[in-house]
């Protein structure tokens, strides 16, 4: 049985980290950027955010696939070169590889880590499959090894992480897909615009499992760059901006205080935020007609019923 490879590359030291935060925290308003959700605990609880009733992305992306899975992988050659951007626990993928015939699968997510233990128990299910790990903060800059190999390849981006990014950065991201994917293919997945109530419900769960998820994000903080973010002190706030069309979710003082980190701190007022997320919804004929912008050609996606998810398939 083969042994997948594992890769780090473009990692950004410590200090240049806890630069990047200090100056987000400076701000004003202050804002920390999403990626640092997903530390241990915080990939926990956004698995369990999948479960919940109000949060539909997950299942029903999930449900997208099951019902075309063959008429997709009726439009692409046998042996392509799937690259997984922002891999994880490589699940959404490993349903992926036999209908779509793979030739070889590269996870691509921001630990190299976490990646490795996941790979490893996926090689288990495909022994004679190469395997290639990345570790790479792709929301910087898209960079893969000449390790990949040669020849067209499959970007798959599920799961609406695209909505993260502005119109403008998601273009500039999309343009980076591109030229990865070397005269092969996109498959992504995008969160379709609909009623607020069902768009703030999934960012703000009566459970309270979201508000955990972006409070923790504070925890994390403190280990970053040891600064003395408490819990209590702060509340979750999500809301649908519908003029931006995109979720916003913020962290709010409850009350005057300040945070303290070695060498620093910042005041904070009672009612005043920290932008963790932005959460974009799109229209399906905005979408390619920013695919198209960006350089693809022959898009095509599927939906569910209701019009609340969609898949894209675009040619490079």
């Amino acid at each position: 049985m083969r042994s997948p490879l594992l890769l780090e590359i473009d990692r950004q030291e410590p200090a240049a980290l806890r630069a990047d935060l200090l100056r987000e925290l400076a701000a004003r308003p202050a804002v920390v950027s999403s990626k640092y959700f997903y530390d241990a605990l915080g990939s926990s609880l956004f698995a369990a955010i999948t479960r919940l009733p109000e949060y539909y992305p997950t299942r029903t992306e999930a449900a997208i696939f099951v019902r075309h899975v063959d008429e997709i992988a009726a439009q692409l050659p046998a042996g392509l070169t799937l690259v997984d951007i922002g891999a994880g626990n490589c699940e959404k993928a490993a349903s992926l590889l036999r209908p779509f015939r793979i030739g070889r699968y590269v996870a691509v997510d921001i630990s190299v880590d976490f990646l490795g233990d996941s790979l490893s128990r996926l090689q288990l299910q495909h022994p004679e499959l190469p395997m290639l790990a990345v570790g790479t903060d792709f929301s910087r800059r898209l960079r893969l090894p000449a390790a990949i190999g040669d020849g067209p390849r499959l970007l798959f981006y599920p799961g609406s992480s695209i909505g993260n990014f502005t119109p403008a950065q998601a273009l500039d991201f999309l343009r980076q897909l591109r030229q990865a994917a070397q005269a092969g293919w996109l498959l992504i997945g995008v969160d379709l615009l609909k009623p607020a109530a069902i768009l703030e419900a999934a960012y703000d769960d009566p459970l309270g499992v979201t508000a955990a998820f972006n409070r923790n994000l504070l925890l994390h903080l403190n280990q970053l760059i040891g600064s003395d973010f408490t819990l209590a002190d702060w509340r979750h706030v999500a809301f649908f901006d519908a003029a931006q069309s995109r979720i916003e979710m913020h962290l709010e003082a409850r009350r005057s205080l300040a945070v303290h980190w070695p060498g620093g701190e910042r005041a904070f007022a009672a009612g005043e935020r920290i932008h963790t997320e932005n959460s974009y919804k799109w229209r399906s004929a905005d979408f390619s007609a920013l695919l198209g912008d960006a350089g693809f050609s022959g898009i095509r996606h599927w939906s569910d019923e209701r019009g609340w998810f969609a898949l894209f398939l675009a040619q490079a």
